[in-house]
C-alpha cells in the first residue's frame, strides 16, 4: 500500500499542509486528439478538513495533476470541524469530513448563503489499537470502551476494566476535538460524556501512533488506514458491539459487521463553485470516478458502485 499518510507529518504539526497538483508537461499525455493538444483547464481549488479523508484526497490530487497540471489543488488538514469553519467562511470549495455535517454548521452555511452538496467517498472502520507488547487485551466490549474512556475522577487502570488485567495506569491517545473521528467516537462510545482528562489529544494521527508505540500501557483510536500503515508496530483490538468480537477488515467494515465503529467518509462541495468554475466541476467528477480505486489503495473501503453512479448524477444536476 502506498504510504500517503506519512507526507502529512511535518505539515500537520504546524497545522498546514498543501499539495500542489501541478505535474508539468506529463499532464498533456492522452490529451491529444487528431494531432491537436486538447485545451487544458486552469485555476485554483482549495480543500480543507478531515485528516482521515486526507489520504484519499491526496491520492486523487496526485492523479488529477497528471491530467490537469495547470489546476492548482491545495488540501488542508485542520480537522473536520476546522474544515467546516473554512467552508463557512468562504475560503474553500470543498470540505472533507469524517462525520456528517452538524445542524449548526448547516445553519451557518445557510446564513452565509452557501449551498452545498454532500458526497460520500468511502467507508472507514475507526480502529482501536494498543501497544504491540500488550499481551492481555484480546478484545473490548462497547461498555468497556465507555468505562475506560469517560472521565469519572479516578485514575484508570487496566484492572479497573477486568480484574485479571494488570494494575497499571492506562495511557490514552485520542484525536483532537476538531476531528470528525473524535466526534464519531464521542457519539457512539462516550455518548457525549466527557473524555478522560489525562488523554493526549492531537489532530495529527501520527502523534497518536507514536504515543501508543512508545508505551506498553497505551491505548488509542484513529482511522483504519492509519492502522494498516502501522500494523507491524501496533496491535488491533477487536470490538464486541453485542454479537461477539469483530476485527476491522475491508469485509467487516463494508458489511457493517464491524459495529458500531464503521462509518462513511465525506466531502462537501460548494454548489456555486461547481456551476461557475469548470475546473471545480472537472475535479469533483474525477474525484467521484476514482474514489473507489484510490480509497482502497490508501487503506479504506470503497462504496458500492451504484453510490458513485448516483453521485455523478447529482454532480451533473448541479451543472
Amino acid at each position: 500500500m502506498k504510504s500517503f499518510k506519512k507526507l502529512a507529518l511535518t505539515a500537520m504539526m504546524t497545522g498546514v499542509l498543501a499539495i500542489t497538483a501541478a505535474c508539468g508537461a506529463q499532464g498533456t499525455e492522452g490529451k491529444e486528439q487528431a494531432g491537436e493538444e486538447a485545451k487544458q483547464l486552469q485555476g485554483e481549488i482549495k480543500i480543507d478538513g478531515s485528516s482521515t479523508v486526507f489520504p484519499i484526497m491526496e491520492a486523487v490530487v496526485e492523479e488529477y495533476g497528471m491530467e490537469e497540471p495547470n489546476v492548482k489543488v491545495s488540501v488542508g488538514v485542520s480537522g473536520t470541524g476546522g474544515g467546516f469553519e473554512a467552508f463557512i467562511a468562504g475560503e474553500t470549495e470543498l470540505s472533507n469530513a469524517s462525520r456528517p455535517i452538524k445542524d449548526e454548521e448547516k445553519a451557518a452555511l445557510e446564513e452565509e448563503g452557501i449551498e452545498f452538496t454532500e458526497l460520500k467517498l468511502a467507508y472507514d472502520g475507526l480502529s482501536v489499537i494498543v501497544n504491540k507488547e500488550n499481551d492481555f487485551v484480546d478484545h473490548l466490549t462497547v461498555d468497556e470502551l465507555k468505562k475506560m474512556w469517560i472521565e469519572d475522577g479516578t485514575v484508570k487502570k487496566w484492572s479497573d476494566i477486568r480484574p485479571e488485567w494488570p494494575e497499571e495506569e492506562i495511557k490514552f491517545y485520542s484525536p483532537g476535538t476538531d476531528s470528525g473521528t473524535f466526534d464519531y467516537f464521542n457519539e457512539v462510545i462516550l455518548e457525549d460524556e466527557p473524555i478522560v482528562e489525562k488523554a493526549t489529544l492531537s489532530e495529527d494521527d501520527n502523534i497518536l501512533v507514536q504515543g501508543v508505540q512508545g508505551d506498553k500501557n497505551a491505548i488509542g483510536y484513529f482511522g483504519y488506514a492509519y492502522y494498516l500503515e502501522n500494523k507491524d508496530s501496533l496491535k488491533i483490538v477487536p470490538i464486541d458491539g453485542g454479537d461477539g468480537p469483530v476485527e476491522p477488515t475491508n469485509e467487516t467494515i463494508e458489511s457493517g459487521e464491524y459495529a458500531p465503529l464503521s462509518r462513511p467518509l465525506f466531502t462537501y462541495v460548494k454548489n456555486t463553485a461547481v456551476k461557475e468554475q469548470e475546473e471545480v466541476y472537472d475535479f469533483v467528477k474525477f474525484l467521484i470516478e476514482n474514489s473507489a480505486v484510490l480509497s482502497e489503495d490508501v487503506g479504506y473501503v470503497k462504496l458500492p458502485e451504484e453510490e458513485y453512479t448516483k453521485a455523478l448524477e447529482t454532480l451533473e444536476s448541479l451543472k
